[in-house]
């Protein structure tokens, strides 16, 4: 891999084979190799952590956090800011490194990049917020003060999809509010999703001890979860594994952020711009090949619309090339995982037994899953109900807005949802019964930002939330102190 600079970037040498504990070490649990997903084809090796390695990163961290807590907010900005100046200066490497690891064409390569600094510039910016009150006194001649305090170790489990982006919207935060973090990238994108990471936060100079690497199947997240020294568990990925992570964390007592799946619904309403919501539909359904929580899972369309909205969807999903993402003009690389191509493949074709029609696509080249829209869906098939995780647009047309909304909050899920019609008074009301903790008027769903509160309800989550000042409630805890007024 090339950095921008035409200097190899991260140095193999220093990394291969190894987990970031302590500097780069060789660990218990032997190695990996890690594939790439359009050819095959080798692409490094990494350390594998074993329940051993956690619980020493786990001892260690508690050790160097309590020197960080004491740390100045600003200074521990600052190494935010210079790890931003990191990750610019090696975009080149690191694009390739999300391409070529996680198939996903450069621009998307190029977003996670981009988001990635806005996550480290909005951390950064956290460290100047207030951070305590005083309280009105309960008994005469005692002053009351309340303020928040680190956690102290915090445990952040990231997916494949988004390697970089998840792994710095949840340790960026936490680090500069005074906390330590093990970080358990996939097994799948242990390169930009942890040695990216933690070489960015080594150049930074962020003191030893306080962020841990630990690349690693389900036995390494369970003993990241269970150590003793881990106050609280982030995690990203599947309602499956998030709910026995809930189960494992609150058998503890820990604190636990989730951040799940979605069954996302874009709803078009019989007044809408059909060509802006086809072009939002397919940005939303095919983007990244539909591999992300906030992917539109559902295309809700007027009935007096569906035929021109489908045909325009239609004509998105043709246009779109398929292939290696490293070729010029490719617009969708592969899917993560032959598993993953055949969930896909069995929600199309169990719900084409039951009568859905494929307008287009529906059939796989290994990895490779074309962009496909399904009409005829009914609430009893799998392409209803099932997050896919694929690029299918499943469209359903309903007549009232009440049935939009009905159809809508069908899911055990609530995670984002996005409404068009050229009335916002009647799209904001709409939006406004969706069991969603996010809703975009005439957009797509599949929307992000470092500022706002990102977290769904339902099966989408636990409440939590992450982004901007909702990271002060989530990474830190409160703390109350009362005093003699006077000596």
């Amino acid at each position: 891999m090339t950095a921008t600079s035409g200097e190899t970037w991260p140095d193999a040498a220093e990394w291969t084979g190894k987990i970031y504990s302590g500097g780069w070490r060789q660990s218990e649990g032997g190695t990996q190799l890690v594939n790439e997903p359009a050819t095959g084809g080798r692409l490094a090796e990494v350390g594998v952590a074993s329940p051993g390695d956690v619980a020493r990163a786990g001892a260690s961290a508690a050790r160097a956090q309590q020197d960080w807590a004491a740390v100045a907010p600003p200074e521990r900005a600052e190494i935010l800011l210079r790890a931003a100046r990191e990750l610019r200066a090696n975009s080149g490497a690191i694009r390739e490194w999300l391409v070529r690891e996680s198939g996903g064409v450069p621009a998307k390569g190029d977003y996670e990049i981009a988001a990635g600094l806005s996550q480290l510039a909005q951390a950064a910016g956290i460290a100047s917020l207030p951070l305590g009150e005083i309280l009105s006194p309960s008994v005469p001649g005692r002053a009351s003060h309340a303020w928040r305090v680190p956690l102290g170790v915090v445990g952040v489990i990231t997916p494949w999809n988004a390697p970089l982006l998840f792994a710095m919207r949840a340790l960026a935060p936490a680090l500069v509010l005074g906390n330590a973090v093990l970080l358990k990238p996939d097994p799948r994108t242990p390169v930009s999703g942890g040695v990216v990471v933690a070489r960015l936060f080594e150049d930074a100079g962020l003191p030893e001890g306080l962020l841990h690497v630990l690349p690693g199947g389900p036995g390494t997240g369970e003993a990241v979860v269970a150590d003793p020294h881990v106050a609280m568990v982030s995690f990203t990925g599947s309602a499956q594994v998030g709910r026995a992570v809930a189960r494992a964390a609150g058998d503890r007592l820990k604190r636990v952020a989730l951040e799940l799946g979605g069954k996302n619904s874009i709803v078009v309403l019989d007044d809408a711009d059909v060509d802006a919501a086809a072009a939002a539909g397919a940005m939303s359904a095919f983007g990244y090949q539909g591999q992300a929580c906030v992917a539109a899972g559902r295309h809700l369309v007027h009935g007096g619309l569906v035929e021109s909205y489908t045909e325009a969807l239609i004509g998105h999903a043709k246009a779109l090339r398929v292939g290696d993402p490293r070729e010029g003009g490719v617009a969708l690389g592969p899917v993560i995982s032959e598993r993953q191509a055949a969930r896909v493949e069995r929600i199309v074709d169990e719900s084409v037994a039951a009568g859905a029609r494929v307008l287009v696509g529906g059939r796989r080249d290994g990895l490779f899953y074309p962009p496909t829209v399904l009409d005829h869906v009914e609430r009893t098939m799998p392409a209803f109900s099932e997050e896919i995780f694929g690029p299918v647009a499943p469209v359903i047309a309903f007549h009232t807005d009440t049935e939009a909304i009905e159809i809508a909050n069908d899911t055990e899920y609530g995670l984002t949802a996005a409404v068009h019609s050229r009335s916002l008074p009647r799209a904001t009301a709409l939006a406004g019964q969706l069991r969603t903790g996010m809703v975009h008027i005439n957009d797509v769903t599949a929307k992000d930002a470092a500022n706002a509160p990102f977290g769904g309800m339902g099966a989408s989550g636990n409440g939590s939330r992450i982004g901007g000042t909702a990271n002060l409630e989530q990474f830190t805890q409160w703390r109350w102190m009362t005093m003699p007024e006077t000596a």
